[in-house]
């Protein structure tokens, strides 16, 4: 179910660590991905990746206060870990080994909570597009 370049017409989309820093960036297309969705997801494990990036950069106070005042926003959700997004973990991490295509252990995370809350997930890292039956779209790289 990937889809690529197109415009992003989706109800609940997540945002993953790199669609997250083109949305601060003014990247056209993530804006207006969050624009047209209800719902906007932050998987917690974005939330960590996002804070270690932050403590080794220059402008953590700066970075820090943009994404609370985005986090506040009505529509944005932080997706925490739970048995069912466990379970999903354990599927795709199985899947992915079986068929000899491993990702990055928080990309397999990030995907389980997109899916597990039938979601469409915004991403710039081609990883995700290993992960089958994963709803997302590839807008580049990273």
């Amino acid at each position: 179910m990937p889809t690529s370049g197109a415009e992003i017409r989706q109800s609940r989309v997540v945002l993953d660590t790199s669609a997250y820093s083109h949305l601060r960036r003014g990247e056209e297309q993530v804006l207006e991905a969050v624009a047209h969705a209800e719902t906007v997801l932050v998987p917690v494990t974005v939330l960590g990746e996002l804070e270690a990036g932050f403590r080794i950069g220059s402008r953590y106070l700066d970075n820090r206060r943009a994404l609370e005042d985005f986090l506040e926003e009505p529509y944005v959700h932080v997706v925490d870990v739970t048995a069912d997004i466990a379970v999903r973990y354990g599927e795709v991490f199985a899947d992915l080994r079986s068929a000899g295509t491993p990702v990055p252990i928080n990309d397999v995370w990030i995907a389980a909570a997109t899916s597990a809350r039938e979601a469409h997930l915004i991403t710039f890292d081609e990883d995700f597009s290993r992960i089958e039956g994963l709803s997302h779209t590839l807008l580049g790289p990273a």
